[in-house]
């Protein structure tokens, strides 16, 4: 197959960017990544480190999370168990294309992160829009994971306060806005000011670990379920149509793994496509099981009677349960730094970029902008968090961007990359690849659009 890979938007230089300022601008690399410096040379030389077995241990990690606790919700809101599982399974083909095709024009830009391979292949408009999104995507998950800790921290004291729930309501070291600010300020804020996060590189494993934990607790308690536990009603259908589509956001949150994969992509010892689609397989497929198993679970345990955070539907002095609020909290907690640190890195390439001040004239006011955009994301996502305190909302807005990094940038790239090969005549293939990107970029966009109007129109109304 032919690749014009050295025509793929030559319009990419026209902003200078430089290597200094673009050094900056190497975000969302997995932590848990060791990557050799970008070259023309090493690129494809199977120079990185990562096993295939590796890389779908990076791969799941990425993609398993926080928004696992809102799979129950999300089986009740598409009509059941079936609708639940049929709508996974149709968006899992997209979501491993896209996948497959962020790895391919990975190889033919020659770029080793998402934005970068945006850049490269579809331009500077989409590349900006593509540093925007992820910006605004990794501020609204940081809100999301502040109200996460919010949710637990009100279950777990209220099983240590002895006192009756009224009076304990009261007492200003149980009040919900100081338990999230007292826990932001002494843990999330002080390892979210350093310039590096190679220190979190071994949270991936309790994040892992967790999540695990707290699928097998929901499995758990829904085979063997407390006497209190009564579902109130479960639905076997959506009420409409529609209904369906309110599932996408969490289902496009829990599975976008898709900015961090290209990183993996090119750390792995042979970094070939065709090998990369088994590892995203694999990985997906794992993951697809462990969503299922929790949303299957716990919708079934309550029915539609379950919390947008499940483990707010068991009962507070459940210790199964609270052991697995403790370490949503400690993965939370972790999880906050390295997603600032991408949204911060965002910012910084593109003060770089367009200022054209490269990094090392920088370095003096760097520590001070450093501290000031670090305090500034904190104080924000922190008092917005104490006044949204349902994740739902959070997650319906910010899971119409994780499908733009799942459908619409792949789909984009695809395009452009499929319309800048020399080819004297275009087969069959190379058409059907050309719609596959279009529907894709077309789905998306739907997502996106359907999920942010009935976010906006919910949050207005209610």
């Amino acid at each position: 197959m032919a690749q014009g890979t050295g025509s793929i938007n030559s319009d990419y230089k026209d902003w200078e960017w430089s290597d200094d300022a673009g050094e900056r601008a190497r975000l969302l690399q997995s932590p848990s990544v060791e990557t050799v410096p970008k070259s023309g040379e090493s690129q494809g030389n199977g120079l990185g480190a990562t096993s295939a077995l590796g890389a779908v241990f990076i791969v799941v990690n990425a993609a398993l999370g926080a928004g696992l606790l809102n799979f129950p919700a999300a089986f009740s809101m598409a009509g059941g168990v079936a609708a639940g599982i049929a709508l996974q399974m149709c968006m899992l083909v997209f979501i491993i294309g896209g996948l497959v095709i962020l790895a391919y024009c990975s190889q033919a830009s020659n770029e080793r992160t998402y934005q970068e391979v945006v850049w490269a292949v579809c331009g500077k408009v989409p590349g900006v829009l593509c540093e925007v999104a992820i910006a605004v995507y990794t501020f609204g998950t940081c809100i999301a994971f502040l109200i996460i800790i919010g949710d637990q921290e009100d279950k777990i004291i209220a099983a240590l306060v002895t006192e009756p729930e009224e009076a304990g309501s009261n007492r200003w070291y149980t009040d919900r806005k100081f338990t999230i600010s007292i826990t932001a300020f002494l843990l999330i804020l002080p390892l979210s000011i350093p310039k590096e996060i190679g220190f979190q590189k071994y949270a991936s494993s309790l994040s892992v670990i967790g999540t695990w934990y707290v699928t097998a607790v929901i499995i758990i308690k829904y085979i063997w379920p407390d006497k209190e536990l009564v579902p109130v009603e479960i639905p076997t259908s959506p009420s409409t149509w529609m209904a369906v589509f309110n599932a996408m956001p969490t289902i496009c949150f829990g599975f976008q793994c898709h900015v961090s994969s290209v990183p993996v992509f090119n750390s792995m010892k042979q970094p070939e496509v065709k090998t990369w689609g088994a590892v995203v397989t694999a990985a997906m497929v794992i993951a697809l099981f462990v969503y299922t198993g929790t949303g299957v679970c716990g919708f079934l345990t309550f029915g539609a009677g379950v919390e947008q955070d499940v483990l707010l539907s068991y009962p507070s002095n459940d210790i199964p349960v609270a052991l697995a609020r403790a370490f949503i909290i400690l993965c939370v907690l972790t999880s906050y730094p390295i997603l600032h640190f991408c949204g911060r890195a965002v910012l910084e390439g593109l003060w770089l970029r367009y200022t054209g001040v490269t990094v090392e004239e920088d370095v003096v006011r760097e520590r001070r902008r450093r501290l000031l955009q670090t305090i500034s994301w904190f104080l924000l996502t922190l008092l917005l968090a104490l006044f949204i305190p349902d994740i739902g909302k959070v997650i319906s807005v910010i899971g119409g961007l994780a499908a733009c990094f799942i459908f619409v940038f792949p789909g984009l790239c695809l395009i452009q990359a499929k319309l800048s090969e020399i080819q004297e005549t275009r087969a069959i293939s190379w058409w059907a690849q050309v719609s596959y990107g279009v529907f894709m970029v077309t789905l998306g966009a739907f997502i996106f659009g359907q999920t942010t109007a009935n976010a906006i129109f919910v949050d207005l109304t209610a």
